[in-house]
């Protein structure tokens, strides 16, 4: 019987099939499954042949930190975990037009200063057009080695003889090509074979290698799976383009801390860096406004405070409105519930909006608090304490849990100069209690009906 020469793969997951079909089964998207064939690589290990020695080695020895190039953007180096290390491989995401190849441009620019080889290769844009943002973002005089093309084959070539090279930008891995595929660029087979050449390269050469990829609608990196668990970190860019403020976000990292971010500033200039992410993201809040709460946050190591803002609108009728930003819409639900059900706040008329404000995304169940007490405070319209920060987890039967951190949350909010916070209560089993700090007074609480009373006035 003939083998298949072709096969069914699907775009968006990279699931592969027998036949085609209009809904992928794994990721449920549709008109996604493509007719590929398949791929005959070279090198692949055969059945029956010899294998060589593999020597196994113990636990114990010694390894050295891995040397790491620092990029000059303090916010990059943060993510990456202390810098850029050599011979690995970081891919970069995020939503077209958000500043990634700006972020990635100052970062080689930087480096081509500081007397180390950076070659930027673009398959999206002309060498005038990187030439132009360069030039407007005030880059010019940086030796950085440009090319534009989409052939792999081509860069491969190049990056044989570049042996001095301390960086290497694909922008973006998408649009890459090789010939011996037989399929369009930004297929799974291209980006993964394209993906392997380059790391490979990377790995054998000892340049750090940065690849920009694309994301899809539902905000996931583009191509297949594979290709994030075939480099060393994957960092997100994420905002709002029409807001000033740029989150980067490791979301893997071999060298690094994951979870990490980084914070900038789309100024006319270019990304600039955000030193004190907390000051910026309260710049602009009012402390007298109801339905407004400060929360204390943790993104990695870094403590954050934003401001997350509820307003309710009476719903006359039908089913009633939820609408989140920057917060997970199925954990609103059920805050709402757990505030009808167990501190008797009855919200189900009304229409309810969410917003954490500056555009950063919160993932945290730490925030359940700093939630329910805008929702109170929207409820009863009675304006939360402007010097107030709030953190803590809350449980179905209402009770405030332990979050991770406690002391670092505190730091920054006696930092900005808050005088109060309300948290968990500290358990009497073997609990440890929050370091007291000058001038901060803590508020613990345990159940979630004493926050409910502190705005309605019973308790």
């Amino acid at each position: 019987m003939a083998k298949p020469t072709h096969r069914f793969v699907c775009q968006s997951c990279g699931a592969v099939t027998g036949k085609w079909s209009g809904k992928c089964d794994s990721c449920e998207e549709w008109n996604t499954i493509v007719e590929e064939p398949i791929e005959n690589r070279p090198g692949a290990p055969k059945a029956g042949g010899k294998s060589s020695r593999l020597d196994f080695v113990g636990l114990q020895g010694t390894a050295e930190p891995p040397p790491r190039a620092q990029t000059g953007i303090a916010e990059l180096d943060r993510v990456l975990g202390g810098g850029l290390v050599n011979a690995s491989a970081v891919l970069v995401g995020g939503d077209p037009g958000i500043g990634k190849s700006t972020l990635l441009l100052q970062a080689a620019a930087s480096l081509a200063r500081a007397g180390r080889r950076v070659l930027y290769i673009t398959g999206e844009e002309s060498i005038d057009q990187v030439r132009l943002r360069a030039r407007r973002l005030g880059l010019s005089d940086a030796k950085l080695e440009l090319a534009a093309t989409i052939n792999v084959r081509d860069i491969a070539a190049a990056l044989e003889q570049a042996t001095d090279a301390a960086l290497v930008v694909i922008d973006s891995i998408q649009t890459m090509w090789m010939d011996t595929i037989d399929s369009a660029p930004g297929t799974v087979s291209q980006v993964r074979a394209c993906s392997f050449e380059l790391i490979r390269l990377a790995k054998s050469r000892g340049f750090a290698l940065v690849l920009v990829g694309h994301v899809t609608k539902d905000g996931a990196l583009a191509g297949p799976r594979v290709l994030e668990h075939m480099v060393d970190a994957v960092l997100y860019f994420e905002g709002d383009r029409g807001h000033q403020f740029r989150i980067l976000r490791g979301v893997k990292n071999r060298f690094g801390a994951t979870d990490e971010i980084g914070v900038f500033a789309m100024t006319e200039t270019g990304l600039a860096e955000v030193p004190n992410p907390s000051a910026l993201f309260l710049a602009e809040r009012r402390g007298n406004i109801a339905g407004s709460a400060v929360f204390a946050g943790l993104e990695g190591t870094r403590p954050v405070l934003v401001e997350v803002q509820a307003l309710l609108s009476p719903n006359a009728g039908g089913s009633p409105r939820r609408s989140v930003i920057g917060w997970d819409s199925g954990r609103l639900n059920m805050m709402l519930a757990v505030l009808d059900s167990r501190a008797g706040l009855r919200l189900s008329s009304h229409d309810v909006y969410l917003n954490v404000a500056g555009g950063l995304r919160v993932i945290e169940p730490a925030a359940d608090l700093a939630v329910a007490a805008a929702l109170a405070s929207a409820a009863t319209e009675t304006p939360t304490d402007a010097g107030t920060v709030y953190f803590g987890e809350i449980g179905l039967s209402g009770e405030v849990r332990q979050v991770a951190q406690a002391d670092a949350r505190l730091k920054e909010a006696q930092k900005l100069g808050f005088a109060a916070a309300c948290l968990p209560r500290r358990l009497a089993q073997g609990g440890r209690k929050p370091a007291v700090l000058p001038g901060l007074r803590l508020n613990e609480m345990g159940h979630l009906a004493e926050l409910v009373a502190a705005f309605t006035g019973k308790g």
